[in-house]
């Protein structure tokens, strides 16, 4: 092999390695933008909100309950909440489609739908 082979060669590894990581990372970037956070109360849609704006919302109950759902860096947690337990504020912060949060004592649940998929069948905390 001549020395303009092993350049072409290198020249054509690299356009190829630019190229794939272009485009995860537009496939990421789209996912991201079409993700939302669906609130629903008591079995009835409260809300949507997208994962590609920073918000806190709060959700009012008629009983006087309350849950803060905040949407920060493309990922929803629920940041504070009226029940006792609150294992909903200790969830993990969720942004792939189909994680859910659940507050059970305030019947509401926040569901990512849109965006990408996780790769990960299930997990253990």
């Amino acid at each position: 092999m001549k020395r303009n082979d092993v350049i072409l060669i290198i020249v054509i590894l690299v356009l190829t390695f630019g190229f794939v990581i272009a485009s995860g990372y537009r496939q990421s970037r789209r996912a991201v933008d079409h993700a939302m956070a669906v609130v629903t109360v008591d079995g009835e849609e409260y809300g949507r909100y997208p994962l590609d704006e920073d918000r806190t919302e709060r959700i009012e109950l008629d009983n006087g309950a309350y849950n803060v759902l905040t949407i920060a860096g493309g990922e929803a947690s629920v940041s504070e909440a009226s029940c006792r337990d609150q294992i909903c504020v200790h969830h993990f912060h969720i942004h792939y489609a189909g994680d859910t949060i659940v507050c059970l004592p305030n019947k509401v649940v926040v569901e990512i739908v849109g965006g990408e998929a996780d790769d990960v069948d299930a997990a253990t905390h």
